[in-house]
C-alpha cells in the first residue's frame, strides 16, 4: 500500500472481513425495494459500495485513521489499489459519495438515474471483490 498518512495498519480477522462483505451483499437487495424512498435506496446502494471498499482495504492490512476526516473519500479513492478498480470508475464512485453527502446536508434527493448508477456500481464492486477472493 502507498504511504498515505490517513491510513493506519489494521489486522482484520478473516471473520471480520467476511462479516463486512456479507453486509455489503445485503444492501443491493434493499436498494431494489421499491417500497422505500429513492434516497433510502440510494443510501443502501452506497453502503454496499463503502462496505465492499472497506473490506478490501482491511484485507490489504489498513483502515482509515479515525483521527482524520474524509474516511469515505479516502476509501473510495484508493480502490484502484485495493480492488484494482479503473480510475474512471473511481471518479464515478467519488461522484456518488459527493451526491450522498449533498443529500444528507441539503435535503436533496437522488434521481432515479443516480440510484440506478449507484446500484450498478455497488453490484460491480461486490462481484469484483468475489473474483479477487475477498471475504471468502
Amino acid at each position: 500500500m502507498p504511504a498515505i498518512k490517513r491510513l493506519v495498519r489494521h489486522e482484520a480477522t478473516p471473520g471480520g472481513i467476511v462479516k463486512l462483505r456479507a453486509a455489503a451483499d445485503r444492501h443491493p437487495v434493499y436498494a431494489r425495494a421499491t417500497s422505500i424512498s429513492v434516497e433510502n435506496r440510494f443510501d443502501e446502494a452506497y453502503k454496499a459500495i463503502m462496505q465492499c471498499a472497506m473490506a478490501a482495504l482491511w484485507a490489504k492490512g489498513h483502515r482509515p485513521a479515525t483521527s482524520e476526516p474524509g474516511h469515505h473519500q479516502l476509501v473510495i479513492r484508493i480502490l484502484s489499489k485495493t480492488l484494482a478498480v479503473d480510475g474512471d470508475v473511481v471518479i464515478v464512485l467519488d461522484a456518488r459519495r459527493k451526491q450522498r453527502k449533498l443529500n444528507g446536508c441539503s435535503g436533496d434527493t437522488a434521481s432515479d438515474a443516480t440510484l440506478a448508477e449507484c446500484k450498478v456500481q455497488a453490484e460491480s464492486l461486490i462481484r469484483r471483490g468475489r473474483e479477487m477472493g475477498l471475504g471468502t
